[in-house]
């Protein structure tokens, strides 16, 4: 039984996700974040006076996405100035957790509406960037407290997913097959028109010439094999090694929106919620192999909603590289055609810090394209973590 104070989402809306250089890289982050906002809020028929926060979930947090971006994009969004913004940062699972942090502040009636939402444009801010030198740090764990790594020597998330192929005997061939799928299934879905919850947002193309972008920029039509399976392993040798480029996540950038509310308040307004949730979860795990807390969070995420994988009817794993997503399948053993069924983030990109959100309103729209009713998200977090969520579609 639902209870009044219970959270709904309202809205779920995310930009494309654009190729790293592609079509966003003159478009700054916070004016991304800003213009999801006003869709989503827009889209959810909640007052903007109504919104009591807005969290946003943001990994690199420096230059243009630094200085509290969630409350950049409220001013530049038009927002009223009442509205406050808060940015946090649990690494892939930002944005997830963000949309976790304001349920959690409507049941706890802080709040009658919020928004979670995140950004990430790695064009523009990229991976651990340093700002006294103006570019990435790509080793990205050299500044870990030598205490830390004394204990656990935690290596760069490409050697914990060649580590988690090793555990479960995974395949270069079985990476790369799965990448083609990936991409396969992201054209398909695009092909079909299926994804509602992608907003129209304004970008160049390769000259500089202003277009509207409606599609993942980073989904290929057609994969050349031979070319994927000359690829090099991006640290270990061919004989060793299973991670390339062209079955890793894409680096990429884009933007994602959930508005939440309260039952009662929705009900007052006579507006139609979306979904409920049946579970939000976070684990810590293994900060070696750091890529498998997906398993510990999906087991616990299902035990909290009183289901069982073959009861879902949607499940969405983040695509951050293929092995974490083989293991996961190798560990639940789910309907793969319920399975990640309009691709992931080897094909469409995994713009970091809106991640999350974005994954949530793409299942979200997969789930009302099938007229199902559970779905589960769960993500890995670098340094052995991993969200959750199940939500029941309600419209």
């Amino acid at each position: 039984m639902q209870n009044s104070q219970d959270p709904v989402i309202l809205a779920a809306v995310r930009t494309p996700f654009g190729r790293r250089n592609g079509a966003f890289r003159q478009t700054r982050s916070d004016e991304l974040l800003a213009g999801i906002v006003s869709e989503a809020v827009q889209r959810s028929g909640v007052p903007v006076a109504g919104i009591a926060d807005v969290i946003a979930g943001c990994v690199s947090q420096a230059g243009e996405q630094g200085a509290n971006i969630a409350r950049q994009a409220v001013l530049l969004a038009g927002l009223p100035t009442e509205i406050p913004g808060v940015s946090l940062n649990r690494m892939c699972g930002s944005s997830q957790y963000a949309v976790h942090a304001a349920a959690q502040s409507i049941l706890a009636g802080d709040a009658e509406f919020a928004v979670g939402c995140g950004v990430e444009n790695m064009s523009r801010v990229p991976m651990f960037l340093d700002l006294t030198l103006g570019k990435g740090d790509f080793k990205g764990f050299d500044n870990l407290h030598p205490g830390i790594m004394a204990r656990f020597a935690i290596p760069h998330q490409v050697e914990s997913a060649e580590l988690i192929g090793d555990h479960w005997q995974i395949s270069r061939n079985e990476c790369d097959e799965f990448a083609r799928e990936s991409h396969r299934r992201a054209h398909a879905a695009r092909l079909a028109g299926v994804h509602q919850e992608i907003v129209p947002t304004a970008g160049v193309d390769k000259e500089g010439n202003a277009i509207t972008l409606d599609y993942d920029e980073g989904v290929r039509p057609v994969i050349d094999v031979d070319k994927m399976s000359a690829m090099l392993p991006v640290f270990r040798t061919p004989e060793t090694g299973v991670v390339t480029a062209a079955n890793a996540s894409q680096m990429s950038d884009g933007a994602a929106a959930i508005v939440l509310g309260s039952a009662a308040a929705a009900a007052r307004l006579g507006l139609k919620p979306k979904a409920r949730f049946k579970a939000r979860v976070v684990v810590g795990s293994d900060p070696v192999l750091q890529l498998t807390g997906v398993i510990p969070a999906t087991h616990l995420a299902l035990k909290k909603a009183g289901l069982s994988i073959a009861d879902l009817d949607w499940i969405e794993v983040n695509e951050a590289f293929a092995t974490v997503a083989i293991a996961w399948v190798r560990e639940f053993s789910p309907d793969m055609e319920k399975f990640n069924p309009w691709g992931g983030a080897i094909a469409h990109g995994h713009p970091l810090g809106s991640t999350g959100a974005g994954l949530m309103a793409k299942m979200l729209s997969g789930l009302e394209s099938r007229d199902g009713r559970f779905g589960l998200q769960v993500m890995c977090i670098g340094h052995g973590m991993a969200t959750a969520t199940i939500i029941e579609r309600m419209a």
